[in-house]
């Protein structure tokens, strides 16, 4: 559907558009497939597509969650970046929280800015949320990432130095 975005910016400028993107407009919808496929096929998201029946609900379900916010880049009409939100709520703080569950930005566009971008306009939409924290995970081996999340304020997250930092765990269903 959408063009080579390897041969659409040579200049690596930050693209022109930041949202938050309204998935019931097809062309929000498809971008964020697009995006998380792209995700998906890398390293970093498992190597492998998504599955036929995630690429055609993903953006439905998305929507039809009112704890969802999707932040879209785009250089012109290609979508080059991508961060998907779930709202969460924090015992702790008796607030609500954005967990940060996806963030893809176009290999050609990264090292341009974006990143910090993409991340600036969901901690405001956070803050007017009245959101106490972001939240994230990242894998242990994608240095790249937590080189840049360090560099946008996040730390791993501890109570007590002695207790050491949280770990993200899962059990499949």
């Amino acid at each position: 559907m959408y063009p080579d975005v390897l041969s659409l910016n040579q200049t690596k400028e930050p693209p022109m558009q930041i949202i938050e993107a309204d998935l019931s407009e097809p062309r929000n919808a498809e971008a964020v497939v697009f995006l998380l496929n792209s995700y998906a096929c890398s390293p970093e998201g498992g190597g492998k597509p998504l599955p036929q029946t995630v690429q055609e609900n993903l953006a439905h379900s998305l929507h039809a969650r009112a704890d969802a916010v999707v932040v879209l880049a785009f250089d012109e009409e290609t979508p080059v970046g991508l961060i998907i939100c779930i709202e969460g709520f924090s015992s702790f703080a008796c607030q609500p929280l954005l967990n940060i569950h996806d963030v893809f930005v176009a290999p050609e566009f990264r090292g341009t800015g974006l990143a910090g971008q993409l991340f600036e306009f969901i901690e405001q939409i956070a803050r007017s949320q009245g959101c106490c924290k972001l939240t994230l995970e990242v894998l242990e081996g994608n240095k790249r990432a937590q080189a840049a999340y360090t560099k946008f304020g996040f730390t791993g997250y501890e109570l007590d130095p002695q207790m050491g930092r949280a770990l993200f765990w899962e059990k499949k269903l």
